[in-house]
């Protein structure tokens, strides 16, 4: 997909600076994942979820998310011992 800027604005932004607005726009509309808008962004997770912070745009993480996430600590740690 190739977006097109006014010529104005293309002056004031990098094309790395417009990629981290589109990517932290889809991911604060929850249209795209963590992994995904770091992708979009150019960037490690790490670095694009401090980005977020930056911003003020929090986390998509759910109760669904913790459970998974909880689930995952366990059979680790049954299969640690």
């Amino acid at each position: 997909m190739t977006i097109t800027l006014p010529a104005e604005i293309e002056k004031q932004i990098t094309p790395e600076e417009a990629a981290l607005h589109v990517a932290a726009g889809l991911f604060a509309d929850e249209k795209i994942t963590l992994s995904q808008g770091a992708t979009i962004a150019g960037m490690s997770q790490a670095a694009f979820l401090k980005e977020l912070g930056k911003r003020k745009i929090p986390m998509h993480y759910g109760v669904d998310e913790l459970e998974q996430d909880m689930a995952t600590v366990r059979k680790l740690t049954r299969e640690s011992t």
